[in-house]
């Protein structure tokens, strides 16, 4: 397209579209703008993107980070020192060599890369950058928990899934600005919604940019993480891996999806609910036999309860739930029905030895009076909703609102509230440990219930 140049008195103006590739003459004569496609969008180059933190080991005494290139970057490497308020900081570095492997998406190929710190001394602040030794991150900074620190926060998030970009964005920057100081944030699967799309993790990453650089990601997988094996079967995504850097402590063959993560006077269990239930279940019942923890969370994808008509995971809740309630775990935190659902102590009874039986949740529960110490949430941060299906049990729900929780604990005291995409609290609650019984729980002043019409 040629430049037209207009000459008003001293002044030259010329036609934007004339120097503009952004701009194209369409067929009707006007000029519009030119889709940027994804596969140029999200093309890796040398410089570092997707940078993550993520724990592979002892938070008060390691941390991960994980980022991608384009394949130019054969040798990548990690530079990290103590912060301090001196600018020269940097001159106390140590550079370790990245761990590096490729992987063919949908739209490109890249290299990915991570390195796990170690041997870093607890309640310390760290700055690290990531690189080639000529194309470098922005420094970032990180803090090591302290030993058995019994005082943190943390941020939870359900399905982002959808709209990522463009919708999901606010939620996780919302978020933020409410618990900037968070510990770590909790993703309950679904973070994007076809597994293999680079262009969805490329959403996903830069939603949360610099904020997954200096606050841990602590993600498990979805159902939406997983796709279809060559024999038909479903498998997790060939992103999952290479992306994040997670603990391998889990049952075999489920590395990084299934794992425990003891973060000061609390341990964490992140699950995976679409793979080998009983496996798991083996699993959990000896980490949570071994566990010195007061505090334990428990997160996975698929609801015990939903939320949703017609979504019941009933063989989860009768392999799963009989754990929970012989342990007492104090929350479970999922994703999966795109509403919002939380119990109180009162659930319904699982199967037992006994011979309790539970129907069919959706259609019926069986004695949802008894206190089993355990609180479950289902939440949704992303914009795709579902319809709601609340039950008798559920203290607080809601429908068509896209959410974040801030958890917090201090001492023998964890606060909970569901704070929506604009930051307003939507519904809290505190549970308090108490010697020899259950939790107890406080409700607090903001608790809501929306109909299933809504």
């Amino acid at each position: 397209m040629k430049a037209i140049q207009v000459i008003f008195g001293r002044f030259a103006f010329v036609s934007i579209a004339a120097c503009c590739p952004l701009l194209a003459l369409a067929h009707d004569g006007h000029e519009h703008p030119v889709k940027v496609e994804p596969a140029e969008y999200y093309a890796p180059t040398a410089m570092p993107d997707r940078v993550v933190l993520t724990w592979a080991g002892d938070p008060a005494t390691s941390q991960a980070v994980t980022w991608r290139t384009s394949t130019d970057v054969t040798k990548a490497y990690a530079e990290i020192a103590v912060a301090d308020g001196s600018p020269k900081f940097d001159e106390h570095a140590r550079q370790i060599a990245a761990q590096t492997e490729p992987l063919k998406t949908d739209i490109n190929t890249a290299h990915f890369h991570s390195v796990n710190f170690q041997d870093l001394k607890p309640g310390t602040k760290y700055a690290y950058r990531v690189g080639d030794g000529e194309n470098w991150s922005e420094w970032f900074q990180f803090s090591t928990v302290k030993e058995n620190e019994d005082k943190f926060s943390f941020i939870y998030f359900g399905d982002a899934q959808n709209d990522i970009r463009s919708k999901w964005s606010r939620v996780i920057r919302e978020a933020y600005s409410d618990a900037p100081k968070a510990a770590f944030m909790l993703h309950a699967g679904d973070l994007i919604n076809h597994a293999e799309s680079d262009a969805e993790w490329g959403e996903w990453f830069g939603a949360g940019a610099f904020l997954n650089a200096m606050i841990p990601s602590v993600p498990v997988p979805g159902n939406h993480e997983q796709a279809k094996a060559e024999n038909g079967a479903r498998r997790l995504s060939h992103h999952w891996r290479p992306s994040f850097t997670l603990p391998e402590n889990g049952p075999e063959g489920l590395a990084e999806s299934c794992y425990t993560l003891n973060y000061g006077n609390m341990l964490l269990v992140g699950m995976n609910s679409s793979a080998d239930l009983d496996v798991q279940a083996k699993w959990l019942m000896k980490v949570l036999q071994e566990n010195d923890k007061p505090w334990v969370v428990c997160t996975f994808h698929h609801p015990v309860f939903s939320t949703g008509k017609g979504r019941d995971n009933a063989e989860l809740r009768n392999t799963w739930k009989p754990i929970f309630d012989k342990y007492k775990v104090d929350l479970v935190l999922q994703g999966h029905d795109h509403t919002y659902g939380r119990t109180g102590l009162n659930t319904p009874l699982a199967a037992s030895e006994e011979g309790k039986q539970e129907k069919n949740v959706p259609t019926g529960v069986n004695n949802f009076d008894d206190k089993t110490g355990t609180v479950y949430v289902v939440s949704v941060s992303g914009p795709k909703m579902y319809t709601l299906s609340p039950e008798p049990f559920m203290n607080s729900t809601a429908a068509n609102t896209q959410l974040y929780q801030i958890i917090s604990v201090d001492g023998d005291t964890l606060s909970y509230e569901a704070r929506t995409a604009v930051g307003e609290v939507y519904d809290s609650f505190t549970l308090k440990k108490r010697d020899g019984e259950i939790n107890e729980l406080t409700e607090g002043a903001v608790v809501k219930k929306q109909a299933a019409t809504e």
